[in-house]
């Protein structure tokens, strides 16, 4: 398998381990696969979860070894992820959550950044390189402590986190400022996501900085979702979560389903587009916004507008107005690269642009979407507890609200569940009633007590623990960290 960047008017092709060790094109644009192997839908029939990894992976990095992948995805989604490695849980009838909470940071990101370290590895020893990676995150929330999770001792690998300050929860704060590990640091940036992403994108895009650290033995790579090596594992749970709805016969092996999935950065539903395109029988790929809601606009009108107001809301996660990952699905979908550095350039320096009536059709056939407010996402938080006993984090109750408004009769919805609700207790505790402590610790215990239900161990210490990083930075402050500053 090879692949090129979503910008390269003359494509230029690439391994994936070349495309896992740069993480974004010279160019500015994303790696993406020039095809999509075909899945063996019914042989994968009865596969573990690590064995379906091994399977789906194999297709998209062709040049690692098949003993490297299958000793990986065995040591990734074991006991890690507690037995429960895409776990689908039932809500009510015709309508189940992907819980993709249960690995070690509480959050569906672990699905690739628990792997993606193993993968970084080894795509330097495909490529003889020597050199020191220094891995430069942007983080709404989640993707900041997975990513510290994964690379954290790592030899060879030094990583630097860049948050919102006060954009994100205290639990999320507390859980990237209090990682311990030689090789990485947490910074705090005055701004959005939107800011600190773009900042680090910034970087990548420099000539100057990549020729000065590769003067000194370090080359830059990404842990973000426009790293390839972060996107593809994200491919398999579409695939598990479809076999666990055969095998109790929700479904005939062919038939339709629908999956509802609460949408930042894009990257998580366009994992789910890459396994329809593999041949998984996914019907519509819904898009759930919260209040920035950029994604559900563009998706019904073919423009991109991020020249609005930016919201803080309930699900930070999901706080995002420049959704990197929408780039790749628009390459896929016009099959110009020309067109999507157009458009890309247009997004830059206007803030907008438009796609074309053809592109928009494609997208439509597969996407669907929808929003919901901090005010319809606590309400569903509240009737999903009270009507089916299931209690939900801010981001599901977004998706549970979308999903409700589409799902088809016959079809099963699937909504992906991407964060434990006790990494936002005061949110889900207002939204259930009652008092809601000023402490995000008692307000844990508080939602323990009411629901029945336990925290993760991993949350409740958090505030036991040393806080190690306290720097709030500039965005364009970004640059001198990647070349070393410790600002």
């Amino acid at each position: 398998m090879q692949y090129q960047s979503t910008r390269n008017t003359s494509p230029v092709t690439t391994s994936s381990s070349e495309a896992i060790a740069r993480g974004i094109s010279p160019d500015g644009g994303l790696f993406v696969p020039q095809s999509f192997p075909k899945a063996d839908l019914a042989g994968w029939q009865g596969l573990s979860y690590p064995a379906l990894a091994e399977k789906v992976l194999a297709g998209y990095l062709t040049d690692y070894p098949a003993e490297f992948l299958k000793a990986a995805t065995e040591a990734t989604y074991g006991a890690a992820f507690g037995g429960k490695a895409g776990h689908l849980q039932p809500v009510r009838a015709g309508l189940y959550a992907l819980e993709l909470w249960h690995g070690p940071t509480c959050a569906f990101k672990d699905y690739a950044l628990q792997l993606m370290p193993k993968l970084l590895v080894q795509a330097k020893k495909n490529l003889g390189r020597t050199e020191t990676t220094r891995i430069l995150v942007a983080t709404s929330g989640d993707t900041g402590k997975a990513a510290l999770a994964g690379y954290a001792g790592l030899a060879g690998v030094e990583i630097a986190v860049f948050y919102p300050n006060a954009g994100t929860s205290e639990i999320q704060r507390l859980q990237m400022v209090t990682q311990p590990g030689e090789n990485v640091a947490v910074y705090a940036v005055n701004g959005n996501f939107d800011d600190a992403q773009t900042g680090v994108k910034r970087v990548f895009g420099d000539a100057a900085v990549a020729e000065e650290l590769k003067g000194r033995g370090y080359c830059l790579s990404s842990a973000n979702s426009i790293n390839w090596g972060r996107l593809a594992p994200q491919i398999v749970y579409y695939f598990y979560a479809y076999y666990r709805l055969v095998e109790s016969g929700v479904l005939a092996l062919g038939e339709p389903v629908d999956f509802c999935v609460p949408t930042g950065n894009f990257g998580d539903i366009l994992a789910g587009y890459y396994a329809k395109q593999m041949g998984l029988p996914v019907g519509k790929l819904l898009c759930a916004s919260n209040k920035n809601n950029v994604l559900t606009d563009f998706i019904k009108t073919g423009t991109y507008d991020a020249r609005r107001e930016f919201y803080k809301t309930e699900s930070p996660s999901m706080d995002i107005l420049i959704s990197s990952n929408l780039e790749r699905l628009l390459f896929h979908l016009s099959g110009s690269a020309e067109a999507v550095a157009g458009w890309m350039k247009e997004l830059a320096t206007t803030g907008r642009y438009t796609v074309d009536a053809t592109t928009l059709a494609k997208l439509q056939e597969s996407f669907g979407c929808g929003c919901a407010d901090d005010a319809a996402g606590s309400a569903e938080i509240r009737a999903r507890f009270e009507q089916d006993h299931y209690l939900c984090d801010t981001h599901t109750a977004v998706a549970f609200r979308v999903a409700e408004d589409a799902r088809r009769a016959g079809v099963p919805m699937v909504v992906l569940s991407t964060a434990s609700p006790f990494k936002f207790p005061r949110a889900v505790l207002a939204a259930l009633g009652g008092p809601v402590p000023e402490s995000d610790f008692a307000a844990m215990a508080a939602l323990c007590e009411k629901t029945g239900e336990k925290a993760p161990a991993s949350l409740k210490i958090l505030d036991t623990l040393p806080v190690r990083f306290t720097k709030v930075i500039a965005p364009e402050d970004i640059r001198a960290v990647a070349l070393g500053a410790d600002i």
